[in-house]
Formats: C-alpha cells, sequence, structure tokens
C-alpha cells in the first residue's frame, strides 16, 4: 500500500507521509484534493492491496511541502497482518528474460506487486529487517530503486538482484539435463522443497513412488503456461481462472487420457495442476523448452509437464531448511538444489477446487494464509486447535480468523513440532494472547492433549458441530443453522463413530436431530483403510453375511470376521458407506491412502442414476440398505454401480435435508465434513436441495474436511464466551 499511496498523493499534489504502524497503514495528507485522494484509496488500490475499513479524521493543516514515505511506528497492540505469498507477476517476468535488464535470468526477481511475503517474514511491521532479506544488504542499484518513489521495486522488502541477492546452489542447466535424463529433483522453493519429474516418464514417477514410499495418491503437475495445460488436462473456464490467480492454487480438473504417466494419478479422472508462481519455476521451464529468445514460447504451449509434490517423506513436515534437505532428501533426489534465501515459515502449495458454481479448498496453505475470515464482530482472542488429521490452528483477533497453513497429520513428533511452532508464530505476529482454548471431544487427539497442556479456559466442541459452525462462521449465519455433517469419523456426544449427521447449530450449542443407520465397524479403525471390512459389514445388514467368505476369498479374514460382526461397535459415517460401496462393487479392498476408495469410486461418474426405493428415510434416519443390497448384486457393473450409488445418496441426503428443513421452518442448510470434496456429491446435493427450495452452504473459505474444524471451533468457544460473560 505504502508505494501506491506515495504515487497517489503526488499526482494529486499533497502533502504528508505514509507509514506502517500497530493499526494498520497510517497516512496523513493536506492539500486540496483529500477527497479525491480518499476515493482513489479504494477505487485504485493495487492488485494485492485488502482494504478492510478506512478511518477518517481531520487534523490541523501544518503548511507542510512534499510527500515521504516514513518509518514504521512501534509501539501498541499489532492489529495489521503479513501478506500471503504472491506468484511472480508479468512485469518481473518480462524482467526475468530481458537480455538487457539487470535482472536478467535471476531466480529471485520480485517487486511491490509479487514475490514471498509469509514465508520469509518473521515478524510484523512487513519491513526488510523483519524478514529473511535482513541478511542481503542492497548494492547500490537495488538501493536505489528501493528508495525511488517512482520505480515498481519502490520499498519491496524482498528485492534482490545477481549482485546483493540470494544466489542458487546449481545451474538451471544443471536442473535441466537432470529432468531430461528422467532424474528426481529436489528445488528449493517459496514455502519449502518441490521435488520434481518428468510427468510424462513413467519409470521416473514410478521411482519417485518408490523413494518416497507413496504408493498411489496422485501427484501435483506443474506447466509451463496456461497454454500449456491443455494438452494434459481438460480446464473448464473456472478452472482456467482460479489457477492462474495470484495465489497459484493446485487445482484439481479433469485428466487428458494418455498424456501423462500412468503413475501420477492412479485409477483417478481428476489431477491437481498447478502454473509457476517462482521465477525459478519459470526458468527451469525456459531451459527444458531449449532456451528460447524473446517472449513468444511464455504464450505458446509446451511438451513438458513436471511433478511438483512437496518434499516430506513418510509423512513429516515439509522440508524448508538446505541441511535438513541434503539429509532428508539424500535417499529419494538425485539432484538437491538449494539457495541462501532462509524459508522462515513452512507453506504447502494450497489445493483447490470448484465445485457448486464457485471455488473450494481441499488445503488452504500458500497464497491464501495468513488472509483473515472476517466473522462480522469483535470478540475475545480465541485458540481453535483442530483435529488430528489435516491439522490447522485458528487465532482469533477483533472481528478476524487468521487459519494457519495446513500442518498434517499430528502422528509424528516433528508433525507436533511444527504443529507448536505454528501457534507460537501467529500469537507473535498477531501479538495476541488467546484467552480461551477450544479443541474437539476426542481425548486421544494430540491437539486436544495440546489444548489441555495450556493454563487457559477450554472449549470441547463436538467434531459435526465445528464442521458446521466453520460454514455459519464464514457465511455469517446467527442463530439457530441447520446442517449436515458428512466425513468419516468424529466422536459423537455419546462416545459413538459419528459421521453421517444432522444437526443444529446455535451459538456454543448444537443438537443431533438425524443420522445415518449406523452399520457395524468391524475392526474400529482399521477398517477405514480396510474396506472389505465395511463390505462384509454391508453383507451383514442385508442378510448375505454368508456370502462374505466366497466374495473375499484371498483375504483369509473374512470368514472369521463374519462371525464377529454382531459385536462390533457402530458407525453412522457417510465416508464408510462409501468404502462399503467401493469393496462390495470389487473397486478397492484396501485402500494405500485416505480416501482412495471413495475418489477412484467418483472417477467411474459420468452421470449419477438415481435408484427407486434406493433409501428408507424414518423419524430422520436415513437407511440405504435397498443400495447396498442392489450393489452387494453379483455381475453388477462397476461404473453403473457407482453412478447409482452417487445418484441415490445423493436423492436420499436431499429428501433427509429437506424433510427437517421444513419441520424447523429454515431456508438456509450448511453442508460440512470431507465427504463434500466429492465434486459429484457437492455438486448434486446443492443443485437438489436449490430445487426444493433451500439455499446449500459450502465452505468457500477453508477446507471442508479437517482443515476448517480450527476455525469452527473458534467460533463457537467466542461465542460461549460472550454467554459466560
Amino acid at each position: 500500500m505504502r508505494p501506491f499511496v506515495f504515487g497517489l498523493a503526488e499526482r494529486l499534489g499533497l502533502a504528508g507521509f505514509v507509514c506502517n504502524d500497530a493499526e494498520g497503514v497510517a497516512i496523513e495528507v493536506e492539500g486540496r484534493a483529500i477527497d479525491a485522494f480518499a476515493a482513489a484509496l479504494r477505487a485504485e488500490a493495487p492488485p494485492l492491496a485488502r482494504i478492510d475499513a478506512v478511518e477518517r479524521r481531520p487534523l490541523h493543516a501544518c503548511g507542510g511541502t512534499g510527500f515521504v514515505i516514513a518509518a514504521s511506528r512501534d509501539g501498541g497492540a499489532v492489529a495489521t497482518a503479513i501478506p500471503a505469498d504472491a506468484a511472480m507477476c508479468e512485469s518481473c517476468l518480462d524482467d526475468l528474460f530481458d537480455p538487457a535488464s539487470r535482472f536478467y535470468l535471476y531466480p529471485f526477481v520480485t517487486c511491490t506487486q509479487c514475490g514471498p511475503r509469509f514465508t520469509i517474514t518473521r515478524a510484523v511491521p512487513y519491513d526488510r529487517p523483519n524478514t529473511a532479506m535482513a541478511g542481503f544488504a542492497l548494492c547500490p542499484d537495488c538501493e536505489r530503486a528501493y528508495r525511488d518513489p517512482h520505480d515498481r521495486r519502490f520499498h519491496a522488502e524482498p528485492l534482490a538482484c545477481p549482485i546483493c541477492g540470494p544466489k542458487l546452489s546449481s545451474p538451471i542447466a544443471a536442473i535441466g539435463a537432470a529432468l531430461r535424463a528422467g532424474q528426481i529433483v529436489a528445488v528449493k522453493g517459496i514455502g519449502g522443497f518441490h521435488l520434481m519429474c518428468d510427468a510424462r516418464n513413467e519409470d521416473s514417477v514410478a521411482a519417485l513412488r518408490r523413494r518416497k514410499s507413496r504408493d498411489a495418491k496422485p501427484f501435483a503437475v506443474m506447466v509451463a503456461n496456461p497454454a500449456s495445460l491443455d494438452r494434459f488436462a481438460i480446464p473448464e473456464a473456472a478452472e482456467r481462472t482460479l489457477i492462474a490467480a495470484p495465489s497459484r492454487p493446485i487445482v484439481l480438473m479433469r485428466l487428458r487420457p494418455g498424456t501423462l504417466a500412468p503413475s501420477v494419478a492412479p485409477s483417478l479422472a481428476r489431477g491437481g495442476f498447478l502454473l509457476p508462481y517462482a521465477p525459478l519455476h519459470h526458468l527451469i521451464f525456459h531451459d527444458l523448452a531449449g532456451r528460447p529468445e524473446g517472449r513468444d514460447w511464455r504464450d505458446q504451449a509446451q511438451p513438458m509437464a513436471l511433478i511438483a509434490t512437496s518434499a516430506n517423506p513418510g509423512g513429516e513436515p515439509l522440508v524448508v531448511e538446505d541441511e535438513e534437505a541434503r539429509h532428508r532428501l539424500a535417499g529419494i533426489a538425485d539432484l538437491i538444489v538449494t539457495h541462501d534465501r532462509p524459508i522462515l515459515i513452512r507453506a504447502d502449495d494450497s489445493v483447490m477446487g470448484i465445485a457448486a458454481g464457485g471455488p473450494v479448498f481441499l488445503r488452504r496453505a500458500r497464497g491464501f494464509v495468513p488472509d483473515p475470515i472476517d466473522l462480522g464482530g469483535d470478540g475475545p482472542c480465541v485458540l481453535g486447535v483442530g483435529a488430528h488429521l489435516k491439522a490447522t490452528v485458528t487465532l482469533t483477533r477483533g472481528r478476524e480468523a487468521f487459519v494457519s497453513q495446513h500442518i498434517g497429520d499430528l502422528d509424528t513428533a516433528e508433525t507436533l513440532r511444527f504443529y507448536r511452532e505454528t501457534i507460537a508464530h501467529l500469537a507473535r505476529v498477531l501479538d495476541v494472547s488467546p484467552e480461551i482454548v477450544a479443541c474437539d471431544l476426542h481425548s486421544d487427539y494430540a491437539s486436544t492433549r495440546y489444548a489441555e497442556s495450556l493454563d487457559r479456559p477450554l472449549v470441547r466442541v463436538q467434531h459435526h458441530a465445528a464442521h458446521l459452525a466453520a460454514i455459519a462462521a464464514e457465511h455469517r449465519q446467527t442463530g439457530p443453522v441447520l446442517g449436515a455433517a458428512l466425513d468419516g469419523h468424529g466422536l459423537g456426544d455419546d462416545g459413538g463413530n459419528w459421521g453421517g449427521e444432522l444437526m443444529i447449530v446455535e451459538g456454543a450449542s448444537w443438537r443431533r436431530i438425524g443420522h445415518l443407520r449406523p452399520l457395524a465397524l468391524p475392526g474400529g479403525d482399521r477398517a477405514a483403510r480396510e474396506p472389505w471390512r465395511m463390505a462384509v459389514a454391508a453383507l451383514y445388514a442385508i442378510g448375505q453375511a454368508e456370502s462374505a467368505a466366497a466374495r473375499f476369498a484371498d483375504i483369509p479374514l473374512a470368514a472369521a470376521l463374519v462371525g464377529r460382526v454382531a459385536s462390533a461397535p457402530t458407525t453412522t459415517s457417510l465416508g464408510r458407506l462409501f468404502d462399503a460401496a467401493a469393496a462390495l462393487l470389487g473397486l478397492r479392498t484396501h485402500q494405500e491412502y485416505e480416501g482412495q476408495a471413495a475418489m477412484e469410486l467418483e472417477a467411474l461418474v459420468s452421470e449419477p442414476q438415481q435408484l427407486p426405493d434406493g433409501y428408507v428415510l424414518a423419524d430422520d434416519v436415513l437407511d440405504f440398505t435397498p443400495l447396498l443390497a442392489v450393489l452387494a448384486a453379483p455381475g453388477i457393473d462397476r461404473r453403473a454401480g457407482a453412478e447409482l450409488f452417487h445418484g441415490t445418496l445423493i436423492a436420499g441426503l436431499a429428501a433427509w435435508i429437506a424433510q427437517a428443513a421444513a419441520r424447523l421452518g429454515t431456508n438456509a442448510v450448511a453442508l460440512g465434513g470431507g465427504c463434500l470434496m466429492n465434486r459429484v456429491l457437492a455438486e448434486g446435493l446443492s443443485v437438489a436441495l436449490a430445487r426444493q427450495g433451500l439455499s446449500p452452504l459450502l465452505a468457500r473459505q477453508v477446507p471442508c474436511n479437517d482443515g476448517g474444524l480450527s476455525l469452527g471451533q473458534a467460533a463457537m468457544a467466542r461465542i460461549w464466551a460472550g454467554s459466560a460473560r
């Protein structure tokens, strides 16, 4: 904002100053065009600026002349935040490939409108001494640009050039040669290291899978430019727009068959694509294209596509330090490329898709964090500690909620260390200390144990209530909210395994008013990893348990399990219903990653088909046993079964929700939980509810999965605090 404000004041002939302070950007102007200045602040703000409010008060004229950018003011509680990282802008891209520019082929070129922000900043205000660039003294040319109000790099904090800035450990030519030779390269980027290889080369992709111990989970693919997308994907218009945003997320889109290595996204119809967002990425593609001159190549489809997956072996946090990379990635990468600009904050690539007419998050991180979510009103500072899987944390300050970057599953000491570091960093840069902590009901979650270790009032929020509260918070829904929470697992109020719940969330309280018919959960948590167990439970439910041994003859435990189904715990989880359907259709008996069976089932769907009488709805209990009986029939086609499953699921859920909405006299319905990552389900259910006059609300600003739970926890705890006072 400061360079923009300077230029605007100079253009209008105003005197005064602009600076950062604890509350935001402070501006003092004197002259005849103050009203025009105030109007232009919003109307002409630069693309990356976010103006939440403009507070204006008159001052006595002091007869000043000239306008300056003043030093940041210290003191007082901080009310600003660090900007999110932004992709390289077109102007810097021009400089990168202009032989006459002093930034020619320099992999760290940046300006005020692009580059790393959050990941290189240790404290506010966002000034160079508080960033990873503090150790790089500006050369005379960069110093002049930094001080020149008419230069595009005026007060660009990450500013550097080949003379004074960071340097790569390996030449670009060596990176390109390794990738062309089919090797795996670890590349230090903005928020961590990527592992890269030729996405068209099956041997390279398969080797990456073996070395990273990642059997089947899909890899993200980076292409050179928007024109190259069409070689490897079949993007929709909204997906094209989303992937090119300054945040540069990974975007799910339909794969073009036969163009990428089979191991990129096994058995899936959609894959994740992203565009280059750092200068280094563009330089790699430039080398792979043969180092062409001019700019035409930047707009032409390029034949190369690169795997760009996070470098985090064994489910550990993303690698960010050079020595750590040399130690942890030595057995994975053939070449490790580092540089001497520190990454202060880990941040994975964000993952998004388009569903029901708008963007949705699967993972929220680089490019979006730490942008706040406006809660619509002030409240106490609350820490929501999130769940155990896909963990995030949320800190509130005033009317804003700051949701952290994706942290991961809290299963390792390294991830728990990252989790605690993230909380400490957020509290430091926001200059807050939480008054209240909110956690899940589940006592075995590492996040719950962390919350219990803090000397703060503790609010325990039921898992599915938090899913729905997060949606209510971002849509600023007040009063009772009807919602369907559909996921894999969450501890219920009764100590049971919930996951297909119809609930009312009101303020800091919640009430379950309906659920899916319970199915047995043979083996407990193992059933989530072994869908054949849920198929046995389904066969038991439809009175065909005796067929389990023959159906799963290659699984010795299947016959023995039949006799134990009756005494197994039960679950209302929609996620486990997906698993049962996938196993009954012979699609998958064991999962190599979370949600694999459901994703492969969704990939088979072209057009959902409703099975007549495929569900029973009685007393707010929704029973899909008739559907399971059809899916269990011998010889049913997998694709036909997948389409019947999705179509009947949508119809049943819509009828279930609409019945409750009519009884309660409500119109808006929150749809949350990890099952809503299924695009067929999210869109089909949204359309079906809209046809019945209801307004479905999806998670748009945080993931619908457990990555959004911390927001819901924090929102409910704020309300609890207000009522307690």
